[in-house]
């Protein structure tokens, strides 16, 4: 669908003349574009990145912003006392003609407006170990940066997000209607969900004991999620947001796991290519717990590595039924493209559970390293 893009910048409240509009293909979810104005007087354009809010995933898009306002108002104030250059680097939402930090078109789409973080860049493959030390890093630091929040709880911008008995019931309701015939193409895939969905209710169940706390979590632990400088390679910040809620630390830690230690595409067909590299697990636990280490109890240490598992398990689920259900929440490029997806999740789980006992052992070491 073509926009009118220019009428919706007018809403906000940025510098110069709009001179560009570039979409930034980035991401399943949101649509996302670089804006660059200019001022008369100006021989460097300020460039901002404009994003439509997909409402059909996130379905109260102001309180998605609310807690981007909080978490990101927060983090800056922090900083700003240590390291004003860095301060100035961090996430920052432009606010609307009218004062709100977003802007609602006639059609009923949701819009907003950040700045462009200039002079870094985000990876979307770990092309370096020193790489997946700095990502692990920042998500342990974004989690430290948070925990003293002030206020009520933020909101949940996806329900059950990482409610993953929710997920496998969502999961059998649509495999029963099967409205789209297509369970008899994924018999492995659901034979091994019913196998292993024993695992489902294990940190909602330490959670709800109150032996794993809730705090404020990312839950979108992708390495193209941190903002390295150009130059140094050290991290800016965490950007996409849009998923911060109450949640469990190691959820985020296990969807690092799971996104960052395979040197295979989340949608590889080639499935001999799909595996968790342990020494790579090695840096990312590394990297987060330089930063979780004052924070994060001996429950959840001890259950890391399992929820890199658990939440590859999860994403498993998820993609198979959005598979089974016609491919209604991720965008997909190809026919079959969800299953494949899920094969790849499949395979990843079978890697974790063969090298699980090695890899609580590698987490025992390393927060035994860093104290």
């Amino acid at each position: 669908m073509k926009r009118d893009i220019k009428s919706i910048v007018k809403h906000f409240r940025i510098c110069g003349e709009l001179t560009e509009i570039r979409p930034l293909p980035r991401g399943h979810i949101n649509d996302t574009y670089v804006l660059t104005t200019k001022k008369n007087s100006d021989k460097i354009g300020v460039r901002y990145i404009l994003q439509r809010i997909n409402h059909t995933v996130f379905k109260n898009p102001p309180s998605v912003m609310g807690n981007i306002i909080r978490v990101t108002e927060h983090i800056r104030s922090r900083i700003q006392r240590i390291d004003p250059g860095l301060a100035s680097r961090q996430l920052t939402v432009i606010s609307g003609v009218d004062d709100t930090c977003f802007h609602k078109d006639s059609e009923g789409n949701f819009w907003r407006v950040y700045n462009f973080i200039e002079d870094a860049v985000a990876y979307d493959t770990i092309e370096s170990a020193e790489l997946a030390y700095e990502a692990a890093r920042m998500f342990g630091w974004f989690q430290k940066m948070l925990v003293d929040l002030p206020g009520p709880a933020l909101h949940e911008s996806i329900c059950d997000f990482h409610n993953t008995p929710k997920r496998f019931e969502t999961f059998q309701r649509v495999l029963e209607e099967d409205t789209c015939n297509r369970a008899k193409n994924a018999k492995p895939e659901i034979n091994f969900l019913f196998d292993n969905a024993a695992i489902c209710d294990v940190l909602l169940n330490l959670a709800g004991k109150g032996k794993i706390p809730i705090r404020v979590t990312h839950n979108d632990t992708k390495v193209n999620n941190v903002m390295l400088d150009k130059n140094t390679n050290k991290g800016v910040c965490v950007i996409d947001l849009d998923t911060v809620m109450p949640g469990l630390s190691i959820c985020d830690f296990g969807d690092m796991i799971r996104t960052g230690t395979t040197f295979a595409d989340e949608d590889e067909r080639n499935l001999s290519k799909v595996a968790v590299n342990l020494p790579m697990f090695e840096v990312f636990a590394r990297g987060f717990a330089e930063q979780s280490r004052h924070f994060l109890t001996s429950t959840e240490k001890e259950h890391l590595a399992f929820a890199a598992k658990l939440i590859t398990f999860e994403q498993f689920i998820r993609f198979l039924t959005d598979y089974m259900a016609g491919d209604v929440y991720y965008k997909v490029h190809r026919e079959g493209h969800n299953l494949d997806r899920s094969r790849t999740q499949m395979k990843l789980v079978q890697s974790i559970i063969k090298q699980e006992e090695a890899m609580n052992e590698v987490i025992e070491r390393v927060f035994q390293q860093v104290d």
